[in-house]
Parts: structure tokens; sequence; C-alpha cells
């Protein structure tokens, strides 16, 4: 992705993110609000309802003392006694309650002597009126002006109280109502910042994930191509090694028929005038012992020359369809006392529908046998473990031999198939050369993979009969 969208898609999660910090951080402060003005709210309702509360009081309290006057029955003194304690109680609660409102102060400095005034009104009236025996007098008659001029002064401070805290309530519940307006607009802000900030998420993981695919896409096919390139360079280089290998092959076979002819022909003289020398010197018992050394090196000389000239020459072979697995199971059975005596453990892996081969068996059992042998003289005795595997590999039957012996350095590999090289004291070094030999006459590949003390695993690669995996039948060669 570009840098410069990078930038922009952080700024822009930047910038969201701030936005809804500041409204939430402002919704918080407004709930704030709205909870201290809520408060105020219910304290002025706390304060209308004491005022309330007091005129009901004063009120009863002033109709139980006329109850009682008319009926003369003392029950009716029972509101009188209930709100004359009731309403101190109440004034003091109304002086807490606005004691942080200097401006009431004056008034309910009146109020609260109107009431002590009335309710003393009120029991003197209670006193006079019993003390004349039940009876109303002219004085108590005269009294009853002063007392209904106090309550209105009272009603009326109380109504004036009432008016002013109720629009100071007026007043604090438009600061409630403005607050939560104001909340709400936040709330929507908020909200709408939440959608944009998600829709714009969408967008940009969109184009992201786009750009990450076609990326991908283009990843994919650049990797395919290597792939197919290096699996190329891999083939071509495989081929390279068989071409050098045969190469090399056919041209330490042209070097060891050269040799041969160039040998032989001084050794058939040799042989020739050694036999002539012991005819004439048969009486000569010294002689005759010369003779016979020369004429027992001359036969080994030969014999050296005959093997290397069969390790390295193309030879005529018989092919007749084979199972790959039954002729490597005949090898080992060809083998099984080298196994036995060494006590090598054999694990096999073979394919089971492992298509048939055209090859020479008894020529390819040889080759095989080579390898086994090798294999067996490498391991320790009574810990070797000697594996063979099977497997279809692009049209060809790869066999591996694997062993878990002393292994063969990088110098040694580059000359194991090298006629008269041999890592074994009695070894001739024709026996890979031989196997190489018979491997590369039936048109295949044999490698060698090994390091220093971790064994070897030599592998042969050998062409399926096509015709039989086609399903045409193939006449065998007798």
């Amino acid at each position: 992705m570009d840098i410069s969208l990078k930038i922009k898609n952080r700024w822009g999660y930047l910038i969201a993110f701030l936005m809804l910090l500041i409204s939430y951080f402002l919704i918080f402060f407004i709930i704030s609000k709205l909870a201290k003005e809520a408060g105020r709210v219910s304290h002025s309702y706390d304060i209308l309802n004491n005022l309330e509360s007091i005129k009901a009081e004063i009120t009863d309290a002033e109709t139980g003392v006329r109850g009682y006057a008319i009926t003369k029955d003392v029950r009716f003194l029972k509101p009188y006694n209930s709100g004359s304690k009731n309403v101190h109680v109440l004034y003091r609660q109304l002086l807490h309650l606005t004691s942080d409102n200097e401006d009431l102060k004056a008034k309910l400095d009146s109020l609260g002597k109107l009431i002590d005034r009335r309710l003393s009104d009120l029991s003197s009236f209670i006193i006079k009126f019993q003390t004349e025996g039940f009876v109303i007098t002219e004085e108590i008659v005269s009294s009853r002006e002063s007392g209904r001029m106090i309550m209105d002064n009272i009603r009326l401070i109380i109504e004036k109280l009432k008016e002013e805290e109720q629009l100071l309530m007026n007043e604090r519940n438009s600061k409630l109502d403005s607050f939560f307006t104001g909340t709400t607009i936040i709330a929507v802000i908020s909200l709408l910042i939440a959608l944009i900030t998600i829709f714009y998420s969408l967008i940009t993981y969109n184009r992201e994930n786009k750009a990450k695919e076609e990326a991908d896409r283009t990843t994919q096919v650049y990797s395919m191509e290597l792939e197919d390139r290096v699996n190329e360079l891999n083939k071509a280089n495989s081929e390279l090694q068989e071409l050098r290998s045969i190469e090399k092959f056919a041209a330490t076979g042209r070097i060891a028929r050269t040799i041969a002819h160039e040998v032989r022909n001084p050794l058939t003289n040799i042989s020739l005038a050694g036999e002539q020398l012991k005819e004439i010197a048969s009486q000569n018992g010294e002689g005759d012992l010369l003779l016979d050394l020369i004429s027992r090196n001359v036969n080994r000389i030969n014999h050296l020359v005959a093997d290397l000239l069969n390790a390295t020459r193309f030879e005529q072979l018989e092919y007749t369809p084979a199972n790959i697995n039954e002729l490597l199971d005949e090898t080992l059975e060809l083998a099984r006392d080298r196994l036995e005596l060494n006590q090598i453990k054999v694990e096999k892996y073979y394919e089971k529908d492992l298509c048939e081969i055209l090859v020479d068996k008894e020529k390819i059992k040889l080759a095989f046998l080579n390898i086994i042998v090798n294999a067996v003289e490498a391991m320790e005795k009574g810990s070797g473990v000697l594996t063979l595997k099977t497997t279809k590999k692009s049209g060809k039957c790869s066999i591996e031999f694997t062993d878990n012996g002393t292994g063969i350095d990088d110098e040694a590999q580059h000359k194991l198939f090298e006629p008269y090289f041999s890592g074994k004291i009695k070894g001739n070094g024709l026996g890979l050369t031989n196997s190489q030999n018979i491997i590369l006459n039936h048109k295949g590949s044999i490698n060698v993979l090994s390091h220093r003390g971790k064994g070897s695993t030599f592998i042969i690669t050998l062409n399926l009969n096509k015709e039989r995996e086609q399903g045409v039948e193939i006449i065998p060669h007798t």
C-alpha cells in the first residue's frame, strides 16, 4: 500500500478517535450537570412541599380550635396539638432547605414570627375559652379579626415564597431541558462519528484487502514462475550430470579399451615366449619356477584387463518385463548370507502399484548386488540397517538403497564410479563401475547422497515399461 494512503488512514482514525473522545467527555460533563440540576429541581420540590405542609398544618390547627369552640369536644383539639408540633419541625426543615438563599431570609423570619404568633393566639383562645366556662366572650370574638389577618399574612408569605421557588424551579427545569437537548445532540453526533468511522474503516479495509489480494496473486504468480524455473534448472542440471556421467564413462571405456589393446599384445608375446622358454629350459628347475611366475602374472594382468573391459563397455542386453520389487527380493536372497553374517536389518518400503520395467534381469540384479554388498561392508556388525524403497516419479521407477554406515566424503564421491577406486583394503574398485555400466546400458541413472558418518543413499532411476503401462502386451525376449 502507498505510504501516503497509510498516513491518511492513520490521521483519519486518529481524528475520529479524538472526536469520539471529546463527545464522550461532553456527554459525561452534561450528565454531571443534569444530575446537579435534577438535584436542584428536587430541592425546589422539597421546599414547595414543605411550604404547602406548613400551610396545611396551621390551617388544620385553626380548624381544630374552631371545632372545639363549637362542639366543646376536646377531640377536636387533636389537629391543633399535632399541627402545633409539626409546624415547628416543618419550619426548621424549611430553614435548612433555604439556608443557601439569603434573599428568602427576611421573608422566612417574618413567616416564623407570624407562625409563632398565630399558634400563641390559638393557645390563648383555648385557655380563655376554658376559663370562661366554654363561653365565647366579646374579647374572644374581637381577637378573631387579628387572627384572620395573621393567617392571611401567613398564606400571603407562603404564596410569595412558593412563587419565587416555582420561578426558580422553572428556570432549573429549563436548564435541565437544555442539558437533555445537548446530551441528545452530542449522542447523535457521536453516533454519526461512529458510523462515519465504521464506513471509513470498511472502505479502507476493502481497499487494503483488494490491494493485498492483488499483491498475493502477483506474488503467487511470481512464486509459481520461480518454482517452474527452479524445477527446469534442477531438471537441466540433473540431465547435465547424467550426460557428464555418460561422457565420463564413455571416455573411461575408450581409455580402458586402448590400454587393453596396448597391454594385451605384449602380454600375448610374453606368454608365447614364456611357453617356448619353458620347453627349452625344461631340465632346469629354477627356470621352471621363474617361467611359472611369469605365466601367473600374465594371466593375472589378462584377467584385470578383461574385468576392466567388462566394467566399461556397452553390452548387448536381453530385455524382459520384470517387477522391480521382485527383482530386489531376488537380489536380497543372493546377499542373504552376507546380511545374516553381519546381522544387518533390512527394511523394505515398496510401492505396490509400481508398473513393470524392461531390463536384463541378471545384469540388473548384479548391479543391485554390488550396491548392497558395499552397503553391508560400510555398516557395523549387529547395528546396521539397510533400507530399500521403490517409488514412481515423473513416469520413471526410482530405487533407493540407504544404509547407516560410515558414509562417503565429498572428495571420494567425485571418484566413486572411477575404475580401480576403492575405499576398501581388498576391493578392486570395479564393482560400482560395473553397476554404473549396467544402469547406463539400461538408459537409467545412478546418483549418491552421502555425508561422512551419516550413511549413504544410492538412487537408481530406470524407465518404466510404457507399453505395459498403456496396456500393450510385450513379448519377452528369449
